[in-house]
């Protein structure tokens, strides 16, 4: 007797390969779809200007005709990743599309040669003025990517005044500037009710740079002159005493504020206002900057991710990655711009960054013996070796007399 198959069990395996094949014909024209949306991101990015279907199919999708991108546009923009200005205009990507781009090419180390022998130099410097090597860092950063950069950093430890400086700002008030022997800038604001001349702020601060070293007394300087001095002197040197032993914040570098004016999507008022605004807060940069660390990898976020971190909706995205001293990560560096941003680019450009200034901070913290530390939001520092920090600089907090004096 002939043996035939079971009619239910053809029917299965027929159902089977047809849903295969549906799956297969679905998941070719979602791919296609999110080509053609890439392609698009990648064309804004470039150009600036909304993409149409002919011009997107003139750049690299010859293989699809223009109804077919049409289509897929109309379906990309219920789908929420593209938005068309007018009716007969092309498309620009939303804020999704970028995220979704971003996805995409996450993991790109990409750098252009002329870029990477840039940043190679970073990882050269040799030299203990930490504080002043990050700013330069960030600098040629902000540079680079024509967008504003911050910058999170620890303590070093064991730095010391270096040099004095005041600044007049009317005849009763003074911006001091205090120099470390790290780089480190720290600036106080100072009141006296004697009007001081210019000749009398530069005999003051001769009188700071003798007590700092123990050198060259000033001897022209007049005895009221020398009682504001010496007020001014363990004033400030107490301001700073303080403010280094409780260290409950990480310092934050920001430079390139004005990079953001070159951007169009920066020439509303509001939007620019409303951007600046997250920059300028410093406690939303360090919020940022402490996920980025604690991920320990590079973090974005875009357009709308920035609401926790903002007071106002900003249109803007914020790019971040960590960087490390002896494989421990210790900071982060940031940098804002407009949502149309070549991310791609910035990817490997933030991490090739990362590991020059992790190199150059590591050799340099052997190398000199400086020691660092986290913000301790409950707790002082001042360790008994911190007395060299005291006797390297001659500050004394209260007016010791010298033997001799």
């Amino acid at each position: 007797m002939t043996s035939y198959p079971s009619p239910v069990i053809i029917g299965v395996e027929k159902g089977e390969e047809a849903l295969k094949a549906s799956n297969n014909k679905k998941s070719n024209k979602e791919e296609r779809e999110k080509r053609v949306l890439i392609g698009l991101v990648n064309h804004f990015i470039q150009t600036g200007t909304p993409v149409g279907s002919n011009t997107l199919k003139d750049a690299g999708f010859s293989d699809l005709s223009s109804a077919t991108i049409r289509n897929y546009f109309s379906h990309l923009e219920k789908e929420g990743y593209l938005k068309q200005l007018h009716s007969s205009g092309g498309r620009i990507p939303t804020a999704a599309a970028y995220r979704l781009y971003s996805s995409e090419f996450y993991d790109s180390t990409v750098v252009s040669k002329e870029n990477e022998e840039i940043l190679h130099t970073l990882s050269q410097s040799e030299s203990k003025e930490i504080a002043l090597y990050l700013q330069q860092a960030s600098e040629s950063l902000s540079q680079l990517t024509n967008l504003a950069v911050f910058l999170s950093a620890p303590r070093f430890d064991h730095d010391f005044i270096v040099n004095f400086k005041l600044v007049p700002i009317d005849y009763h008030r003074f911006l001091c500037v205090l120099i470390s022997d790290f780089g480190v800038i720290q600036t106080e604001l100072m009141h006296t009710e004697q009007k001081l001349s210019t000749f009398s702020i530069k005999r003051i601060e001769r009188y700071f740079h003798w007590r700092l070293t123990g050198h060259d007394k000033p001897e022209e300087i007049e005895p009221e002159e020398e009682e504001i001095a010496k007020k001014f002197y363990n004033e400030l040197l107490v301001r700073y005493i303080v403010g280094y032993s409780n260290f409950i914040d990480e310092e934050v570098y920001r430079t390139g504020f004005s990079k953001l004016l070159n951007y169009s999507d920066f020439h509303d008022t509001a939007t620019l206002a409303n951007s600046l605004a997250l920059f300028e807060n410093a406690h939303s940069m360090r919020l940022l900057l402490r996920e980025c660390i604690a991920k320990e990898h590079l973090t974005y976020w875009i357009g709308e991710d920035l609401k926790p971190f903002a007071t106002a909706k900003t249109n803007c995205s914020v790019l971040a990655v960590p960087y490390r001293i002896n494989q421990k990560t210790v900071g982060a560096v940031g940098v804002l711009g407009p949502l149309r941003m070549p991310y791609k680019e910035l990817f490997g450009l933030l991490r090739t960054f990362s590991d020059n200034i992790s190199e150059a901070l590591t050799r340099n913290i052997y190398k000199f013996k400086i020691q660092f530390r986290q913000p301790e939001p409950e707790a002082s520092y001042l360790q008994k070796e911190e007395h060299s920090l005291l006797g390297q600089s001659r500050l004394m907090l209260l007016e010791n007399k010298r033997p001799n004096e």
